[in-house]
């Protein structure tokens, strides 16, 4: 960590952790909103493949969710990355990534990272790409969702971004 996160924690959500990571996400205005549901049970069920940033009285700020593909278990699949506004431009989105691949890696031989992104999302475009670079990996794009894929309204694609192999 820089040192203008070294008063921050990056930890496992908890359930008591879901509702402000819904209002993160909500408050983001650029993610998709899931159920508030979703997201108490994501802090239960995928823990283990998310991780939280925490202020120095331990609040969420910011968080990275996941999980490992099932039919492809050297790969996690990154869901949703967020930072509470007042957070952001201190690196605490790659900070998380960093820290949850590394622990994924770890704990689940995760090899590869992927995740979805809109066209014209350039801070996820950003944070993804660097990521690759930083850890000398190859980056593929292609589109995982056509608009018409999705049932409820115009919603624009979804372009797989695909990183790997990861070899530190």
């Amino acid at each position: 960590m820089t040192a203008a996160q070294a008063d921050l924690q990056i930890d496992r959500p908890t359930v008591a952790d879901g509702a402000v990571l819904w209002r993160i996400a909500r408050d983001s205005k650029v993610l998709d909103l899931n159920s508030s549901y979703s997201y108490l049970l994501w802090c239960r069920d995928f823990a283990a493949t998310s991780a939280v940033v925490r202020d120095q009285g331990g609040e969420p700020i910011g968080f990275v969710t996941g999980y490992v593909r099932p039919d492809s278990p050297g790969t996690l699949l990154v869901w949703q990355v967020a930072v509470d506004e007042k957070h952001r431009g201190r690196g605490l989105a790659a900070a998380l990534l960093d820290g949850l691949v590394a622990r994924t890696a770890a704990e689940h031989g995760v090899t590869t990272v992927e995740t979805t992104i809109t066209p014209g999302n350039t801070a996820s475009e950003r944070l993804f790409t660097a990521f690759a670079e930083r850890h000398g990996a190859r980056l593929e794009r292609e589109v995982l969702f056509e608009t018409a894929h999705f049932p409820d309204g115009p919603h624009d694609p979804e372009v797989l971004y695909r990183i790997g192999p990861l070899t530190d």
